[in-house]
């Protein structure tokens, strides 16, 4: 079963920061979900939000900055905030990464970056899943690089995102734990397609999801999965 560290250990550590990712992997995680931003340079960064303001001491979208202005910037005051080349480097070869996309504009930045560390044996398609709420996007990745595992994000409608799910061939469906059942676990499962759910942070609903029979279960704490 996938153990997901939900941007790292977020539970523990400040979200998409080396040291949450780290605490992660001590936690038993055996994948690590992260969020990426497209630096005003196009370098790509872990960031959840589109603007700075709530993680860092900085303020602004993160699209206005250059890669060098991030980097001075800090996370709790302390922790830098990495790009995703460096959780590549330290992480790649050992953990599944779970990247969740956000702007269509990142797509060729990713894949290039990604393409670059497969021919260096940095990273493996094994250990790569891009998901994003995006479908667009998600359609984009899916005709430039086929190879890449995929993963449907939805909050709110399983119906839809099953049927798209089916249509791109995708690996993966990401839906909202409150979206689920054990017969609707199984019909899409059927399907070979992995049921992966966010963000169970409570035992008795990973017990529930475990019972339903998903493939994964993504947690800000991931020493409860």
């Amino acid at each position: 079963m996938l153990k997901l560290g939900h941007r790292g250990a977020k539970g523990y550590e400040p979200e998409n920061t080396l040291v949450s990712f780290q605490k992660a992997l001590l936690l038993g995680a055996n994948g690590i979900e992260l969020d990426v931003q497209l630096t005003k340079d196009n370098v790509l960064v872990v960031m959840h939000d589109e603007s700075v303001d709530r993680t860092t001491n900085g303020t602004g979208l993160v699209k206005d900055f250059l890669f060098k202005e991030i980097q001075s910037l800090r996370i709790n005051n302390q922790h830098p905030i990495p790009s995703l080349e460096q959780v590549l480097t330290h992480f790649g070869t050992t953990t599944l990464l779970n990247i969740e996309l956000k702007a269509v504009d990142g797509v060729d930045v990713l894949l290039y970056l990604l393409n670059k560390k497969i021919k260096k044996q940095v990273i493996s398609y094994k250990n790569l899943l891009l998901s994003s709420f995006n479908w667009q996007l998600l359609q984009q990745l899916r005709f430039e690089n086929h190879q890449i595992p995929i993963g449907i994000l939805t909050e709110t409608n399983l119906d839809l995102a099953f049927h798209f799910a089916k249509f791109m061939k995708a690996e993966n469906l990401h839906p909202y734990y409150h979206l689920l059942n054990q017969e609707n676990v199984a019909t899409i499962q059927q399907k070979n397609i992995k049921v992966i759910t966010w963000t169970v942070n409570h035992i008795e609903e990973v017990n529930q999801m475990k019972q339903f029979g998903v493939s994964g279960i993504i947690s800000d704490f991931p020493d409860i999965i």
